[in-house]
């Protein structure tokens, strides 16, 4: 397996993450997978990391308790707006595979219908994968996209969670990556997908490591 470069919110350590112009910077760095995160509005699966919205936009307050048409007015910084999903898939137009994390309560469903439309339309499901720290909404995903269970911290039970989950991928956090975990995850069948990467000398170890792909903010820091 190739290792990955996946674009952490885009290439959002040279343009406003989460936007499409990180997502476009991203894929102008060869990324061959962006990785961004979701929340689902009004109806509407829309594109931001925080809860809340101070630290990437010129709004404020919880962005499950904003309208859609109050978030879509906001500057999430060069003059870049808030995407919704669908803007993003369409600009990525098959040039990179998409790791949707969920992050607002209840995109379980929002997101699989979406992506389950798009394969109606042209994409395969293995162009996605679906990731979440919350376990239970990530369960709720439909069973044909490919499931990353992430984690933060280290657990005992990391594979008994994986498998009650059906993932594809074990998402883990760089402090508790280890060579020993990777093996025993691939000896799970799983891949490791580390974040977040973004110094060369990291990236160059995980890669010794047999991790098969990082999240980065700086994809052109990526060893090719």
């Amino acid at each position: 397996m190739t290792f990955l470069c996946i674009g952490h919110r885009g290439a959002s350590g040279h343009a406003p993450e989460n936007t499409l112009k990180a997502f476009e910077m991203a894929i102008e760095m060869q990324c061959t997978w962006i990785e961004l995160d979701v929340y689902a509005v009004e109806n509407e699966v829309i594109v931001i990391h925080d809860d809340k919205l101070e630290r990437t936009t010129d709004g404020h307050g919880d962005v499950m308790d904003a309208s859609l048409s109050y978030l879509r007015s906001l500057d999430a910084g060069d003059g870049e707006k808030i995407p919704t999903l669908i803007e993003v898939i369409e600009l990525v137009n098959h040039r990179a595979c998409i790791n949707v994390e969920l992050k607002g309560a209840g995109t379980a469903e929002p997101v699989s219908q979406l992506l389950i439309q798009l394969c109606q339309r042209g994409w395969q499901a293995e162009e996605f994968l679906i990731s979440s720290f919350d376990h239970p909404e990530l369960a709720k995903t439909d069973k044909i996209f490919r499931r990353g269970a992430l984690f933060a911290k280290k657990v005992d039970d990391y594979f008994a969670r994986t498998t009650r989950l059906g993932a594809y991928a074990l998402n883990l956090s760089m402090k508790i990556t280890t060579a020993e975990l990777v093996r025993q995850a691939h000896d799970q069948g799983l891949i490791v997908l580390v974040y977040t990467v973004n110094k060369h000398e990291d990236m160059q170890r995980l890669k010794a490591m047999g991790v098969d792909g990082i999240f980065t903010n700086f994809p052109d820091r990526f060893p090719r």
